[in-house]
């Protein structure tokens, strides 16, 4: 790593340490109140610190910082820091052309005669990679994405770095031992992601799994004209969010949402995994509705009894079963403590996600409030040690959210608990 990368994240971590310390002294003198306001007001700072320096130097510390950002959602951190993280999600400046050439050649030298063409500006520049379409010589239409150079080098140095800044700066706020545990998460599915090989391995899977499936266009894998820094793969074809929503008839929209719905219930509850990076550019929609999956480097395995157990906890959220869903979280581990006021907390969050479900078909769109039913929950949530973020949660809920995000844009209606239920039935048994 070169010395100035290091310099400037041990900028980052010296001021991000700075303030934890004026702050624990400034608390001395604060009531409990008041030390709970100036907490937000101190962790919004932090990640404002943290955003400025980390869009600077680009790369796995950038995406480092976009983890951060999933991490902070996942604990239900405040809005204002959420917001900011968020702000790591922008795409990353273009390589220049003649650097991913260079690439190319080192990487496929004269298999890149397969190729036609590829075009030299790029469909988009990610943190860790960036993607060109191209044509093969018989017309195939391809993407080719290529690593970023000097990415896999830097990776351990910014993990280290990244936990060193975290615990400094005490951005999330939570015990020592739940911090690490999501981090250890994040770094294990950030190191797969510069693995190119296992996201080749990652498309043909969902490939068997989803084949011939009207509803899914999950690309094909070109394993001639890929390495461990390049993937080749199918062209998948169709619009971004925005575009569709636009465009499509509400017939359309609707199948696009129930389409979505259902690759998460089959893909987590039947086939016990996950494709764990929602973001809107992710997801292409053809007319009626079909949905093109991009980007498998980040994929989520579930152990089967882990999601028959979290199965089993939604399933007594739909029915608010109240015992049921203290039993399933204690099982998993989000709850370690006892407290009845962090029980009915806990059971509150869910009546505040589920209830409106309950009543048959429910349309999730501009118009749905459960995000404002959830939020004064999460920030009572915040209070209790003993109620965690286990790490396996981290992606699922990711995911979730993601999905959700889109299909508010997609105002899809339906009977949603019906649509769930022989999913959340068939992984619980």
């Amino acid at each position: 790593m070169p010395v100035s990368r290091w310099a400037k994240l041990g900028e980052l971590t010296s001021k991000l340490a700075g303030d934890a310390v004026a702050e624990s002294v400034a608390n001395a003198l604060r009531s409990p109140v008041e030390r709970l306001r100036a907490a937000k007001r101190a962790q919004q700072r932090r990640a404002e610190k943290l955003v400025s320096g980390l869009s600077k130097l680009k790369g796995a510390a950038m995406k480092l910082g976009q983890q951060a950002a999933l991490l902070a959602s996942n604990l239900d951190l405040p809005d204002e820091v959420q917001e900011q993280l968020a702000k790591l999600h922008s795409q990353a400046e273009p390589v220049p052309w003649d650097v991913i050439q260079d690439a190319l050649e080192a990487e496929l030298g004269s298999s890149l005669d397969a190729f036609a063409t590829i075009e030299e500006t790029p469909l988009g520049t990610a943190s860790l990679a960036q993607a060109h379409a191209a044509t093969l010589q018989d017309g195939t239409a391809v993407v080719v994405k290529v690593l970023h150079h000097g990415i896999d080098e830097s990776v351990e140095a910014d993990l280290l770095a990244m936990k060193a800044i975290m615990g400094a700066g005490r951005l999330v706020g939570r015990g020592r031992d739940e911090t690490q545990d999501l981090f250890d998460e994040l770094a294990e599915h950030l190191r797969e992601e510069l693995d190119y090989a296992l996201e080749a391995d990652n498309l043909e899977m969902f490939g068997q799994r989803f084949a011939d499936d009207p509803r899914f266009d999950i690309p094909s894998v070109h394993r001639d004209l890929s390495t461990a820094r390049v993937l080749t793969m199918g062209r998948v074809l169709g619009k971004p969010i925005g575009d569709f929503v636009a465009e499509a008839s509400s017939e359309a929209r609707h199948a696009a949402g129930r389409n979505l719905a259902d690759l998460f219930f089959e893909s987590a509850f039947r086939h016990r995994v996950l494709h764990a990076d929602p973001h809107p550019g992710n997801f292409l929609f053809a007319p009626d509705g079909r949905v093109g999956l991009l980007d498998f480097g980040c994929v989520k395995h579930f152990d089967e009894a882990w999601i028959g157990i979290y199965a089993r906890l939604v399933l007594a959220a739909v029915d608010g079963d109240r015992t049921g869903i203290l039993d399933a979280t204690r099982e998993l581990g989000a709850w370690t403590g006892d407290s009845p006021e962090a029980a009915d907390v806990i059971v509150d969050f869910c009546d505040a996600v589920m209830a409106p479900l309950r009543d048959g078909p429910y349309t999730i769109g501009h118009e749905d409030r459960m995000l404002e039913r959830v939020r004064p929950v999460t920030e009572r949530m915040w209070q209790f040690a003993e109620i965690r973020g286990p790490r396996h949660l981290l992606f699922l809920h990711r995911t979730l959210g993601g999905l959700y995000t889109m299909m508010r844009e997609l105002e899809v209606t339906e009977d949603w608990p019906v649509r769930m239920r022989p999913h959340l039935e068939s992984a619980a048994r």
